[in-house]
């Protein structure tokens, strides 16, 4: 059985993203969900002008700050409820020495105004890149797609619809510290994944920044990987970062919520048991 197939590959959101649309698709829907990532990339990138580093300097001492461009707004309301959904353990103004102030915000999506207690900057990091495949996939849903897989770069995945072949997309999620290693395997339907970690070749990629606890500015040093399958790209990726700075209690509710799509894993402890196991 042949069926027709679709691949955009092209750089944006400081990584590659990749399309694979499956069955009969119009070429302008591909290249609208494309340029859908690249208006997210402009509009909230922090390593070049745009619509986010203009905020960051409009509220560098605190203030109020209307909004005119309607992706960051759409991002920061997402963000807002993302912050909710985590208890705060998701905080795209944390930093590395510089605790959240996400408590300090007043965000007005219907004045379009974000207010802010003292000096606040974002970065919007994996999120900007669930959030753009968001956008990608709507458009391609929109366009009629039933069965496609969107990317950015290996840890950010969405997917609409069923595998071309039936059933669900499994996804092998590789184990950064053992070499040809896998954690586990998920099969996702219409949903999507992201996986966070703090170990891997993925910490070498140009402008990685370490990922930090919201609730005192400290980089994560034990040796984890998250994986969080959500509704949207989003929220996923607000959950695997969560996971990685949350204590035992709070990574076991947040794993709770959602049994089965949501998974932590402690390279440290797994090593031990291996060492164990060996002698």
């Amino acid at each position: 059985m042949s069926i027709e197939t679709r691949i955009e590959r092209f750089a944006a959101m400081g990584t590659r993203v990749e399309f694979h649309v499956f069955g009969p698709v119009d070429d302008e829907a591909i290249r609208a969900a494309r340029r859908a990532v690249e208006a997210v990339d402009d509009s909230l990138t922090i390593h070049r002008p745009s619509a986010a580093t203009a905020l960051n300097e409009a509220l560098a001492a605190g203030g109020s700050v209307e909004i005119s461009d309607p992706l960051l707004l759409e991002a920061l309301a997402l963000a807002d409820a993302a912050v909710a959904a985590t208890g705060g353990l998701f905080d795209p103004t944390a930093g590395e020495g510089a605790p959240g102030r996400w408590s300090a915000l007043s965000l007005d999506v219907a004045a379009s105004r974000v207010t802010a207690g003292g000096p606040v900057a974002f970065d919007f990091g994996g999120f900007g890149k669930g959030y753009a495949l968001d956008r990608a996939v709507d458009i391609l849903r929109e366009a009629g797609v039933v069965s496609a897989l969107l990317s950015a770069g290996e840890s950010s995945i969405a997917v609409i619809g069923a595998h071309p072949l039936g059933g669900g997309w499994p996804l092998a999620i590789p184990d950064p510290v053992v070499f040809g290693g896998t954690l586990t395997v998920i099969e996702v339907e219409d949903a999507a994944l992201s996986i966070s970690a703090t170990v891997g070749a993925g910490m070498l990629a140009l402008n990685r920044a370490a990922t930090v606890r919201p609730r005192d500015g400290r980089s994560v040093a034990a040796a984890r990987t998250a994986i969080a399958v959500e509704a949207s790209g989003a929220l996923a990726e607000s959950i695997s970062t969560a996971l990685i700075v949350a204590d035992a209690d709070e990574a076991t509710a947040l794993m709770a919520a959602w049994p089965g799509y949501r998974h932590l894993f402690d390279h440290a402890a797994t090593a031990a048991a291996r060492e164990d196991a060996d002698v």
